[in-house]
């Protein structure tokens, strides 16, 4: 209870709720800080908070400025500022953030990577060939 509290505390006043027993598929973009509660299968877009509560079952493709994780996550994180996931957590997938919180107690199944979320990936681009030496 007081994991979820400090969750709250920090994502700020909460705009939208996906509450328990909501069930929602598609795609949501918003502003402010959304709680998802609830079921939630799609695509989630923002360059704000969104808050994934204990119980939550979210099946989606994330890229927001910040995410908070209790419940169980299956699908990809970007998060342009930072990925806190907070026990009884679950997140099976890859995350891209400049800043990772993981607490005990947590189960993370995937892969991270702490480059900047903003950047996009450079292309792996070969170096020119050598140029052969003059035989003399």
């Amino acid at each position: 209870m007081v994991q979820a509290a400090r969750a709250s505390a920090a994502a700020g006043e909460i705009t939208t709720l996906l509450g328990r027993g909501a069930v929602f598929e598609g795609k949501l973009t918003f502003e402010g800080t959304v709680r998802i509660d609830g079921r939630f299968k799609g695509e989630v877009f923002s360059d704000d908070v969104l808050v994934i509560g204990d119980g939550a079952q979210v099946e989606a493709t994330i890229d927001v400025g910040e995410v908070i994780i209790q419940g169980t996550v299956v699908g990809n994180i970007t998060a342009k500022r930072s990925i806190e996931i907070h026990a009884p957590g679950r997140v099976k997938g890859d995350l891209h953030t400049p800043s990772l919180q993981i607490d005990k107690g947590v189960i993370f199944e995937g892969r991270s990577f702490m480059e900047a979320a903003t950047q996009q990936p450079r292309p792996q681009t070969p170096p020119p060939p050598a140029k052969p030496a003059p035989v003399k």
